[in-house]
């Protein structure tokens, strides 16, 4: 799905909801697009359950522009909820996918009462998300992080060096690493970045980042490079500003030459190897790495406070007199003990 399908798709007061959001509450398209997937299962949910399309109609045939506001209005709370069972055991969601789905409903319906007030009451005001289970990023260690730089070779080395050096030192998103333009690198080394919801950041450029940028500026080349994409930073063998399936392969490639695949170990790992090397080594604050990476809650950034309590868990567990266990009463007579006792009163 795309956002110019929207009114295609959707009935108006549907399309003007992802637009709102789009808009006012400047999402990301990336994010958008999900509300609109989101809903349009919803909604082809809810034709099925109410024997309105034929049996024989393969669900993602199903049309939805004809979903109407007397329907939406006659959704209730279980009908929220058997979506979510259907969507856990018939498409597989994880518990995160649904959390998600159970957002877009909550202010899909907030939308229709409180700022169309198409609906007298909000349904769904009370639909609970399910809940998510908080695990660890993954992570490289310096000694990995360096591993896997100096794994770099081939053809355009300096480029791929370059990027891995971003994403390890300034915790980039993939969408802004591949977004970046030569404009962004300002003259007292800071880079402009694009986050999500199209809010910029500035970020401080090490000596690490400045080496790399000025070893790789040499060999990009822009000769037949189209004019719309000759000021991207990272141009590909396409003469084309590289795409986010391309870093992708890049870091994947560069990880297996490094002997560290196999660990689930992707570019957005990468951006948790930053924001935890800054906080193991740089004694930088959380609130500082927060400002860096972009995070909206510092909730979001605390995870990093976490793998620190973790590794000393660890180094606990690591002390050689960890598995000395104390004597138990059972190695005594405890009939003798218990005669003591009575005698001491």
């Amino acid at each position: 799905m795309k956002k110019q399908d929207f009114w295609e798709i959707f009935p108006p007061f549907v399309a003007e909801f992802l637009n709102y959001n789009s808009v006012i509450k400047n999402r990301s398209d990336l994010t958008v697009i999900e509300y609109g997937n989101d809903l349009q299962t919803f909604f082809r949910f809810l034709k099925v359950i109410r024997g309105l399309v034929d049996r024989e109609t393969p669900f993602e045939e199903i049309a939805v522009n004809d979903i109407s506001i007397e329907m939406i209005s006659t959704v209730s709370l279980n009908d929220a909820y058997m979506f979510l069972v259907y969507c856990k055991d018939n498409r597989d969601n994880n518990e995160r996918t649904r959390a998600r789905k159970a957002t877009t409903l909550r202010m899909f319906y907030k939308y229709l009462t409180v700022q169309k007030k198409l609906l007298d009451e909000n349904p769904l005001q009370e639909l609970d998300s399910p809940k998510i289970k908080k695990t660890l990023p993954k992570y490289l260690t310096l000694e990995e992080s360096l591993q896997l730089l100096n794994a770099v070779d081939g053809k355009y080395k300096e480029r791929d060096y370059c990027i891995l050096t971003m994403f390890l030192n300034c915790g980039l998103r993939l969408s802004e690493l591949v977004s970046l333009d030569l404009t962004d690198i300002r003259s007292n080394n800071t880079l402009v970045v694009t986050g999500k919801g199209n809010k910029e950041r500035t970020i401080y450029l090490n000596d690490a980042c400045i080496d790399a940028i000025n070893a790789y500026l040499p060999f990009r080349k822009v000769d037949g490079v189209k004019d719309s994409d000759r000021n991207a930073l990272f141009i590909s063998h396409q003469k084309t500003r590289i795409s986010p399936k391309t870093v992708q392969y890049i870091v994947k490639s560069n990880l297996e030459k490094a002997g560290l695949a196999g660990r689930e170990l992707s570019t957005h790992k990468l951006r948790h190897t930053a924001a935890t090397l800054m906080y193991q080594y740089g004694n930088v604050d959380v609130l500082a790495i927060k400002e860096i990476l972009g995070h909206e809650s510092l909730s979001t950034t605390q995870i990093y406070t976490h793998i620190m309590d973790e590794q000393l868990q660890k180094a606990a567990q690591a002390n050689p007199l960890s598995g000395v266990k104390a004597p138990k009463r059972a190695d005594y007579d405890l009939n003798k003990l218990n005669d003591a006792e009575e005698a001491d009163k």
